[in-house]
C-alpha cells in the first residue's frame, strides 16, 4: 500500500518565535522540505533543509509541495493561525484534506484581543486585507465589537472613515495594534474621530470596542 506523506501546516504565530507552540517548532526542526515566507525561512530554516519561498506564484509552491511529498512530509509555515486567512485555503483546493495536518498557532487577531484583556467570543471579525468586508459585518450596532485586518490601502485612517460612514459614532474607542509580539509593539487607544487625523498605520490589527 502506498504511503501517503503529509503536508504539515504550522501556524508560526504573530511574529515573535516565543509564540510558536512547541509541537509546531518541532515539526519545523524535523522537516526535510520546508515552505514559508521569506522572513519565516530566514528565521527558521536550517542547513540541510530544502526550502521553497511562498511568493505570488502560488501554483509554483503547490508544485513544489506535490513533488516533495512523493519523498517525505512537507512542512508549510504560515503566519498566525492556519485557519485564519492563510495558505491553507489554497492547499485544500489542491490536495485532499486527509493529506493535510494542521498545527494551530496564535493569530495576530487573537494576540491583539489578549493584549487588551478583551474577550473575543462575541466579536465580529472581518478583513480589509486585499478585500472589503460585507456591509452588514461592519455596520454599527451598540455594544458591537469589531476585529479588523488591514493592509496598505485600508489602514487605520481609511477604515476609521469607512466606519464613521457606516454609522459608528466619532467617540467610539479604537485600538490600533501594530508590530504585535515584537519588541517595538505599539498599541494606540484613540477614537474613530481622532484616528482620521492621526498618522495612518497599515498592516495592523484594529479593534473597535
Amino acid at each position: 500500500m502506498e504511503v501517503q506523506n503529509k503536508i504539515i501546516v504550522v501556524g508560526i504565530g504573530p511574529g515573535n518565535p516565543d509564540y510558536i507552540v512547541p509541537k509546531g517548532l518541532e515539526a519545523i526542526r524535523q522537516a526535510k522540505f520546508l515552505v514559508g515566507g521569506r522572513r519565516a525561512l530566514a528565521q527558521f530554516a536550517a542547513d540541510g533543509q530544502e526550502t521553497c519561498s511562498i511568493t505570488a506564484d502560488i501554483q509554483g509552491v503547490m508544485n513544489f509541495i506535490r513533488d516533495k511529498t512523493a519523498m517525505d512530509n512537507v512542512v508549510a509555515m504560515v503566519s498566525g493561525d492556519p485557519g485564519y486567512y492563510s495558505l491553507l485555503d489554497a492547499l485544500r483546493r489542491e490536495f485532499p484534506a486527509e493529506r493535510i495536518m494542521v498545527i494551530p498557532g496564535i493569530s495576530a487577531m487573537q494576540y491583539a484581543f489578549a493584549r487588551l484583556a478583551l474577550p473575543w467570543h462575541d466579536a465580529v471579525l472581518a478583513s480589509f486585507h486585499g478585500r472589503t468586508p460585507a456591509a452588514q459585518d461592519i455596520a454599527y450596532r451598540q455594544g458591537k465589537i469589531l476585529g479588523l485586518l488591514t493592509d496598505s490601502k485600508y489602514n487605520s485612517q481609511t477604515i476609521a472613515e469607512i466606519l464613521l460612514k457606516a454609522g459608528w459614532p466619532e467617540v467610539q474607542t479604537l485600538h490600533i495594534c501594530s508590530r504585535l509580539s515584537y519588541d517595538d509593539e505599539t498599541i494606540v487607544t484613540t477614537t474613530l474621530g481622532e484616528a482620521i487625523n492621526l498618522p495612518a498605520v497599515s498592516h495592523c490589527i484594529l479593534i473597535v470596542a
